[in-house]
């Protein structure tokens, strides 16, 4: 009895454990049924054009317009989707660079692969009056077409911007910073025995004002060499008088105990521009040369840019003309001169810009002024706008090359300006350099209200010139002033020699534009000793008697002039001294101050935050605007940073 209940346990147990196993055989069969009835998708893009493959294409399965998944192609412009449930869907295919396209009806089988090849077709953008021979390269299908001088040039996008485009412009985001800013060695004091000549060119530029608040306003330390204070101080307006003696600008002057250093006098010299009213201003020739590179991708940049020229086109009138160049890997006309009535036009053809690709702004440069040339207008407003980050990086793209090239051009009585947009590659000098070997000026815009100022409220003092090469120079007298420092300006200064020399290269005034320079005294009578030079063994000084503090030169040419004006002002001590000094000389030297605490200046002296803030409230005046007000916004974020 026992060993057959035994028995009967051992056949229950085996019938159990056969149940289970059948099921496990069954739930496996069905596993790989399951599996068994995937399918999936595999093909080639491949440009329409050229029957290239196309890299980096984006394609996406949907169903019923329903998201299912994604891939991208390969060099080969390969893509394969696994593991897709049998039925009938919908393959989208996008690419920066291309005509986004979908493909209907693709049906997936089990256990089958569905093969779909795809050609897509490049966007189109006209070149127009293409150089005497020119290059277009794109790299993407490794293939180059040239054009001898024909007209209404007809090529891809691709080809116009010269590169691989990715599907998404984070591919261009630069993994670390490579801005670079040309090195500013501040001004020292100079005794005036030894040298009682002070020259240097004016600069209109405010490129430096608005980079030092893209810093701050991100809440980083500008860079030190990023801080030009002349340029920081002059992007603000002063109220100079308008000059009443045929000249195109005033000189203004006045001088007072210097806030930083008690010990110290402080002069100011102001010049101030025509305002010429718009019906007045010549019938402009503009050229937008603009930055289409693979770099110029993120928000900030081309699509900041756009809307900034936008701006400008808003407010053309019907006399007045623009074509657009652009340039990446090569160079090309997409819009030629087109009269401001074509509003729509100009728009349109700045709406159909797309970046990608390398860099060669020196083609692009020569094309503009090419095109410039020949839309010349005479006695009228003829300028190239180029608007870029700076990273220029095939064919001419070194400084020097960049500055001999525009040296070549400023003969041609076309102007020159310049905007600089982005941040992280942004090439500061050598778009100083640039502005300063021609004959133009210089802009940075961080925002679309920078762009407002420069476009809207300033158009013309941007555009049209009023007086070129404007020079400075200033003798000191000895028995008055024991030593000079002129603040900022150190990539403007001049040899005395050149000052005579109509054929040495200087800065622009605009119409409307101020200028304004500082110089810090120390005054005759002073104990404090500046003068380490050894005595000269050869010669000795012997002084004049003057009750002149100085002698102001200036020098200046017409825009369609080559021969110099001068204007020469002798300064008495009585002549710049007031008993109240004015909010011109107070806020302008309160921006001073900032840009020393700034840059950590060794002339710092007793420069503080809190002094400058009071200084700045104190002369603000009306500030209609409110750049004065930003500005000490500016002040206060610096100070709590350097906490």
């Amino acid at each position: 009895m026992v060993v057959k209940s035994k028995i009967k346990l051992l056949t229950k147990k085996y019938k159990t454990m056969k149940t289970l196993a059948i099921i496990l055989v069954a739930l496996i069969s069905t596993i790989n049924i399951s599996f068994a009835q995937k399918g999936s998708i595999k093909g080639t893009v491949t440009d329409k054009e050229t029957s290239d493959p196309v890299n980096s294409a984006k394609i996406v399965l949907l169903k019923e317009k329903l998201y299912i998944t994604k891939a991208y192609t390969d060099k080969q412009g390969n893509f394969e989707l696994k593991s897709v449930d049998p039925g009938t869907y919908s393959l989208k295919v996008e690419h920066n660079n291309y005509k986004s396209i979908v493909k209907n009806n693709v049906i997936v089988n089990a256990n089958k692969t569905t093969t779909v090849n795809l050609s897509i077709k490049c966007i189109t953008i006209e070149v127009l009056e293409a150089e005497e021979e020119i290059v277009l390269r794109d790299e993407c299908k490794a293939k180059e077409y040239r054009a001898v001088g024909t007209k209404k040039y007809s090529k891809t996008a691709a080809c116009i911007a010269g590169g691989t485009f990715s599907s998404s412009y984070d591919a261009y985001q630069v993994p670390f910073n490579t801005e670079s800013y040309d090195v500013i060695n501040e001004n020292m004091f100079k005794d005036v025995m030894h040298n009682p000549l002070s020259t240097f060119s004016i600069d209109v530029d405010r490129a430096a004002y608005a980079n030092v608040r893209r810093f701050l306003n991100n809440n980083q330390k500008p860079i030190k060499d990023a801080v030009r204070i002349e340029e920081m101080i002059n992007y603000f307006e002063y109220s100079y008088p308008q000059p009443t003696n045929g000249h195109p600008f005033s000189v203004t002057m006045e001088m007072g105990e210097c806030p930083w250093d008690k010990n110290h006098q402080l002069a100011l010299i102001g010049l101030q521009g025509e305002d010429i009213s718009t019906e007045k201003i010549p019938a402009g020739n503009l050229v937008f040369l603009i930055d289409v590179s693979g770099s110029m991708g993120s928000p900030n940049k081309l699509p900041l840019l756009k809307q900034a020229f936008k701006i400008l086109v808003e407010n053309l009138r019907p006399e007045d003309r623009v074509a657009i160049v652009v340039y990446a890997g090569a160079a090309g006309c997409v819009l030629e001169s087109t009269p401001g009535t074509q509003k729509t036009k100009i728009i349109e053809a700045l709406d159909r810009l797309q970046s990608g690709g390398s860099t060669a702004g020196g083609a692009g440069i020569k094309l503009a002024y090419k095109i410039a040339k020949e839309n010349f207008i005479k006695d009228g407003n003829n300028r190239v706008i180029l608007a870029t980050d700076g990273d220029f990086n095939i064919g001419a793209s070194s400084n020097a090359e960049m500055v001999r090239l525009i040296e070549e051009k400023r003969d041609d009585g076309v102007f020159l300006s310049i905007l600089g947009f982005g941040m992280g590659n942004y090439k500061d000098s050598k778009m100083e350099q640039i502005s300063n070997a021609g004959n133009g000026n210089y802009a940075y815009i961080d925002n679309i209200l920078e762009a407002k100022k420069v476009f809207g409220k300033e158009l013309w003092g941007t555009l049209y010139t009023i007086a070129k090469d404007v020079k400075i120079q200033i003798e000191f007298n000895p028995s008055k002033i024991k030593a000079y420092r002129l603040i900022g300006y150190e990539n403007r200064l001049l040899n005395k020699e050149d000052f005579n020399d109509d054929k040495k290269d200087a800065g622009e005034i605009g119409s409307g534009h101020s200028v304004t320079a500082l110089y810090e005294i120390i005054l005759a009578d002073s104990e404090e000793e500046v003068n380490d030079v050894d005595p000269l063994e050869y010669q000795k000084a012997s002084l004049v008697k003057s009750n002149n503090l100085m002698t102001v030169k200036l020098r200046y040419k017409k825009p369609d002039e080559d021969i110099s004006n001068l204007i020469v002002e002798r300064i008495k001590e009585g002549d710049m001294k007031s008993s109240k000094l004015s909010d011109n000389f107070k806020f302008a030297s309160a921006v001073a101050e900032f840009g020393m605490l700034l840059r950590d200046s060794e002339h710092k002296a007793g420069s503080t935050y809190s002094h400058v803030l009071a200084l700045a409230k104190e002369s603000k005046g009306s500030d209609a605007d409110g750049y004065k007000s930003e500005f000490i916004k500016l002040v206060e974020t610096a100070e709590l940073m350097a906490k």
